[in-house]
């Protein structure tokens, strides 16, 4: 945990980087964003999903990616100036809902067979971490799939490091856990795990 920055990132947070700059992380632009996202996809083991839910997808660039494999895919983020590029890039895709959401006080109904969760992890404090995690295994179907990516390096405005992200998550995966541990991958400043939820 940053004892410099404890508590949640809030949404005008997200709102005020938006303002600033509408691409702020160049998930457009940046060579090292490319890589990364065909490396998430390269991850998912399965080649379509029938319902899927994508937390925190900004401006829907991975989304974009994403939704070929999947026959129902939800998209939220907490800013709205992102969500409204995100519709725009995914036009072509009907079956993509984006929604303004607040994880974990806000979670759509239903189950799913893949939940991304995706460079935003860290912008919780532990307490909210884990109520997120309990909300999203709650909302896994049997054998559905938990994919988290994030940036290693520690960012002095976050809670988190993305490895505390990971290792929470992965607590659900030991022995006697309701989650195995599929895919681990370490990059130079990234790391991404797939875990799926054991069957009932």
């Amino acid at each position: 945990m940053n004892p410099n920055q404890p508590h949640n990132l809030p949404p005008s947070y997200f709102d005020d980087v938006y303002r600033a700059n509408s691409d702020p992380w160049s998930f457009e632009t940046s060579p090292y964003e490319h890589s990364k996202y065909q490396a998430t996809l390269a991850a998912l083991p399965r080649p379509c999903y029938q319902r899927a839910f994508e937390i925190g997808c900004s401006l829907g660039v991975l989304t974009a990616q994403l939704a070929p494999r999947c026959q129902k895919l939800l998209a939220v983020d907490v800013a709205e100036a992102a969500l409204a590029r995100a519709r725009q890039r995914c036009t072509a895709f009907p079956h993509v809902q984006f929604r303004r959401m607040q994880v974990p006080d806000e979670f759509p109904a239903g189950q799913f067979e893949l939940i991304l969760v995706s460079e935003v992890g860290y912008y919780w404090d532990e307490p909210t971490l884990r109520r997120a995690a309990e909300t999203i295994f709650d909302a896994l179907l049997p054998g559905g799939q938990l994919l988290l990516v994030h940036w290693t390096p520690p960012v002095h405005d976050y809670p988190l490091t993305g490895d505390e992200v990971h290792a929470l998550f992965l607590e659900y995966a030991r022995p006697g856990g309701i989650a195995q541990h599929l895919l681990h991958q370490r990059q130079p400043t990234y790391r991404l795990d797939l875990l799926e939820k054991k069957p009932a």
